[in-house]
């Protein structure tokens, strides 16, 4: 497929909206919240809001059937015939603790001193990401919807990498209203370049010949548009259907492919997993059966953490 072909694909689905704005009772309603987790932490330290979370979490749990029922089910996906009672209630309480614990800090992220967060972050497989900039072609970390992926950026802007990432347009009023707190708090952030997935390719190409850190999750649950290629991925037995676009540029780019996960760990600690690269930049090419293998490789790695961590799973 040559590249005219591969732009006019992600082309055809550009959109032409702009991001929406957040309304006067959005802000008003996040204002108010970050207002009074930040009290909460100043009164009793980032330990204490991490406990106030898990509070918080736990009354979620024992209230919210239709969401502990939803989780089940996708654990039965993942574990079928292995899974037990007590395996589900365990994992599922600590679905809603980590996902409460995770939003709290979240919304208060930029309260926090730069070196209190970057002192938090445990960088594994770093060596990975440094060895793929010194080439010079540009790096993709395929992220995932596993735990709060989006917080990445951050992480990695804050310990000096150039970083892009790739998201869809029609974004949470929460992500949206927190990234301007960031983007105002942080002049890293601000210098993170955001990249709609709907809209035409020519920035990606740019940012990866440029050797930023492009990041993007892959693994979507829904159709974002007809014109958009996919490939098909076997994951818990079952095939699934994964984007291929930003990984074609990737491959085209000559640039180096690797995996990351973000991981949650007690009292506000995150631990930045790069693993790869999952697929050899110096001699692999944008070919069906390289696109294929690469993208397989690429779900083998998220089945594998959540197999190991399914509390992280952050879409029902």
């Amino acid at each position: 497929m040559g590249s005219q072909q591969l732009v006019a694909e992600f082309q055809a689905d550009a959109g032409a909206t702009k991001e929406p704005t957040l309304g006067l009772v959005a802000r008003f309603k996040f204002g108010l919240a970050r207002g009074f987790l930040t009290a909460w932490m100043k009164c009793f330290s980032l330990k204490g809001l991490y406990l106030f979370g898990q509070f918080f979490g736990t009354c979620e749990w024992l209230i919210d059937r239709k969401s502990r029922r939803r989780f089940r089910q996708r654990l039965r996906t993942i574990f079928g015939d292995e899974l037990t009672p007590a395996m589900a209630r365990r994992h599922t309480l600590r679905y809603f603790r980590r996902v409460r614990c995770d939003k709290m800090i979240y919304l208060i992220f930029d309260k926090l001193p730069r070196e209190k967060i970057v002192r938090r972050i445990r960088f594994h497989g770093r060596e990975h990401l440094d060895a793929a900039m010194a080439r010079g072609k540009g790096v993709f970390v395929t992220m995932a919807h596993f735990g709060s992926h989006h917080v990445s950026g951050l992480l990695m802007a804050l310990a000096g990498y150039r970083v892009a990432g790739v998201r869809d347009r029609n974004e949470g009023a929460l992500r949206r209203y927190i990234q301007q707190r960031y983007a105002e708090s942080f002049p890293e952030f601000e210098a993170v370049k955001v990249l709609f997935a709907d809209a035409f390719p020519r920035d990606l190409y740019r940012c990866l010949m440029a050797n930023h850190v492009v990041g993007a999750a892959l693994d979507v649950d829904r159709q974002r548009g007809v014109n958009l290629r996919t490939a098909t991925v076997n994951m818990y037995g079952q095939p699934r259907q994964f984007l291929t676009g930003t990984m074609q540029i990737a491959l085209r780019c000559g640039a180096t492919v690797l995996q990351g996960f973000l991981l949650s760990r007690r009292n506000y600690y995150f631990h930045l997993v790069i693993s790869g690269p999952l697929v050899d930049p110096d001699t692999e090419r944008d070919e069906p059966a390289v696109l294929a293998e690469v993208m397989q490789r690429y779900a083998d790695g998220i089945e594998k953490q959540v197999r190991r961590r399914p509390c992280h799973l952050s879409k029902l």
